[in-house]
């Protein structure tokens, strides 16, 4: 007997009764049902916004990282689970790997990202401040603060666990309560996912509902404070986009949806070349990995005439190799599409794409999938067009078969290779393969306006590459036009999408107050106590000292030479240096930055317990001999990244502002310096 699934709303688990019947896609057998109970959505969304939303602002950046590294390890320990029940999706072990293990690799990701690029709080300051007025009273600056909203995810059916973490993690860490809505017909290793992270407890009450079936009322309930993210069709994007309650309320909308993508086989490249038989790999391997069942995988392989039949040749012998059917047999490289209605749809657009191009490979009646029981599945056997003349056909540009499906496609010259490109009206991804960077340096740039992504495959990044079809966490995902025209991932900026960028104007110390980032002008804080000799808890933001002064003489130029090794003519040659826009010998600008260091360093043992990096560093005017310098060192951001040393003391980075200013008072080097500060406790 069939499950039925259910849907996690208001923290409670409901749906008893079947609907919709979900059936294996290896033998076609009914293996879950969604539920037949309707939703209360105004309950799903009251949930998120007084329960979920509370929850998850009383953790901050810091606290909401480590809760994303405890889920990602969680999952991973509990995830032969999941790869059993992935493997009704018809997906192969590899296949699902990419889904399940991605999935936590991203909350790792996302994990580590926040750790170490967001600050303590939920305030993030989008430096620099900077001036307004000439007398140094007003400034402004940007901030990103949480939107106070709820994010809703409707995701499509070929990544059900990867398709909801990697959006789940950025909205988490921004401090959006979420509700998931996955593809019904295979929402059933969705649910799974959602029951894992519901039994660990490592989430606040609220962070996640899920939904199984039809999202109702849903969107007509959000407001101008929430975000709506879609991964799926152009038509449905298209659809949702212009939502009657999305528009009048100017509801973010973030789409990735199905594209076109190409990859390109440079004019450079022989069939004799390691980069020729690459490009034939990634060809075939994007086709076959999910069972070519993803927005990001080549459906046009454009090449050059004089060697297409070599490229067709070898793409025919790859392909025939690929053994087709039930993944829990051994040698089984390609499962089954997701359902029986995804291979009805996918064998109705090879017909209307054969129309206009020939077979190369597949569509043989003689075709049987390997595995027992497998005549009422959903396989498809992987299928190679080729059309002709793509300049002058539409379809190849405009239908996609969204399964195991490729087109050739000739051209004569990189230009009409890049007008090939550009007739998918927009792609999450291009791939060019070439062993010549100049040919890479005249399409890149051009490629690139109609691509979210470009990947150049040559011999060297091949024994490292992640593939054409991998999304990164670190790297944005989305593409403009018909991929939809958002952007997912990218590392922080995902974060930052999900916040509300307010512009701030103020006196320096009302800004430094509101960013809890010291901006010179500010109000100082200067007491008898160093503040090299202050604990992470007991520091202030804004507490300064004003070193003594030391006058820069002949000696300590030639000194720093020596032992640098550092013997640049400004620095020892009289005559050319008066020749200079300096018009005398100064001192190293790396000197400037070592005096600073000795003006305002505590020597003896105390909090400060490293310095481990350096930012924003300008040396703004030179230092001559007989020059007097002084440093200001000011508090100026405090990270609690919650760690401790192998000795289980506590400790927090402290970035400082270093201002070191000559005799008549002008600034001449200026950055931030970052130390690991032990905690008192």
């Amino acid at each position: 007997m069939s499950q039925v699934l259910q849907s996690f709303i208001g923290g409670q688990w409901i749906g008893e009764q079947g609907a919709q019947n979900l059936r294996s896609a290896i033998n076609g057998q009914m293996v879950y049902q969604t539920h037949a109970e309707a939703i209360d959505f105004g309950d799903a969304v009251h949930y998120a916004r007084t329960v979920g939303l509370p929850n998850l602002l009383k953790l901050d950046f810091q606290e909401r990282a480590q809760r994303l590294k405890a889920l990602a390890k969680y999952l991973g320990e509990h995830k032969e689970t999941l790869y059993a029940i992935s493997a009704h999706t018809g997906a192969t072990r590899a296949d699902s790997w990419v889904d399940i293990e991605g999935g936590a690799g991203t909350l790792f990701a996302y994990s580590g990202m926040g750790s170490n690029e967001l600050p303590s709080g939920n305030l993030i300051h989008e430096g620099p401040a900077f001036p307004l007025g000439k007398k140094g009273g007003f400034a402004g600056t940007h901030i990103l603060v949480p939107r106070g909203g709820i994010a809703v995810h409707i995701n499509a059916f070929n990544f059900p666990i990867w398709g909801l973490l990697e959006k789940f993690a950025p909205s988490f860490l921004a401090g959006m309560p979420c509700i998931g809505k996955p593809a019904s017909s295979t929402s059933y290793l969705t649910e799974a996912m959602v029951r894992l992270v519901e039994q660990s407890g490592i989430l606040p009450a609220g962070a996640l509902q899920l939904v199984i079936g039809s999202t109702g009322d849903l969107l007509d309930r959000l407001n101008g404070q929430d975000v709506v993210t879609f991964t799926g069709s152009a038509d449905t994007a298209a659809m949702l986009r212009v939502h009657p309650n999305v528009v009048k309320h100017s509801i973010p909308f973030n789409a990735e949806a199905d594209s076109l993508n190409c990859a390109i086989l440079a004019p450079d490249v022989s069939p004799d070349d390691e980069e020729f038989d690459l490009f034939v790999k990634e060809v075939a391997r994007e086709m076959t990995v999910k069972a070519g069942q993803k927005c990001t995988a080549i459906r046009r392989a454009i090449v050059p005439r004089q060697h297409l039949d070599a490229v067709a040749e070898k793409l025919k012998a790859r392909l025939a190799k690929v053994v087709v059917g039930d993944p829990s047999v051994e040698g089984v490289k390609m499962g089954a599409l997701a359902s029986h209605a995804q291979q009805a749809d996918v064998a109705e657009r090879v017909a209307l794409l054969r129309q206009s191009a020939e077979l190369v490979f597949g569509g043989g009646a003689d075709f049987k999938p390997v595995g027992q029981g497998v005549e009422g599945g959903a396989f498809f056997q992987p299928t190679l067009l080729l059309c002709q003349k793509p300049l002058h056909t539409d379809s190849v540009h405009d239908v996609e078969a969204f399964g195991p499906v490729s087109t050739l496609m000739p051209y004569d010259g990189i230009d009409e290779a890049l007008q090939l490109a550009a007739r998918g009206q927009g792609s999450l991804v291009g791939t060019l393969v070439t062993k010549d960077p100049q040919i890479a340096a005249r399409i890149i740039p051009v490629a690139a306006a109609l691509h979210g992504r470009l990947h150049i495959l040559d011999r060297e990044s091949a024994v490292e590459s992640t593939g054409h079809g991998s999304p990164l966490p670190p790297l944005k995902h989305g593409g403009p036009g018909r991929a939809g025209g958002g952007e997912e991932l990218g590392g922080i900026r995902a974060v930052k999408h999900l916040m509300q960028r307010t512009a701030l104007q103020g006196s320096p110390s009302m800004i430094a107050a509101v960013t809890g980032e010291y901006m010179r002008g500010a109000k100082l804080i200067e007491t008898e106590v160093h503040p090299f000799r202050r604990y992470f808890e007991e520091l202030q933001i804004g507490e300064s000292l004003l070193t003594h002064r030391r006058t820069v003489g002949e000696a300590d130029i030639v000194a720093f030479g020596g032992l640098s090794g550092d013997y640049f003519y400004m620095h020892f040659d009289e005559i050319a240096a008066k020749d200079s826009p300096f018009g005398k010998r100064i001192a190293h600008g790396y000197f400037v930055l070592s005096a600073a260091a000795g003006l305002f360093v505590s020597p003896a043992p105390g909090p400060v317990l490293a310095n481990y990096g350096l930012d924003t560093l300008r040396f703004v005017k030179p230092v001559g001999i007989g020059d007097t310098i002084q440093a200001r060192l000011t508090a100026k951001r405090k990270i609690d990244r919650n760690k401790k040393d192998a000795n289980g003391v506590g400790q927090g980075v402290v970035a400082w502002d270093v201002e070191v200013t000559n005799q008549l008072g002008e600034v001449v080097a200026s950055y931030d310096i970052l130390t690991l500060v032990a905690k008192k406790g």
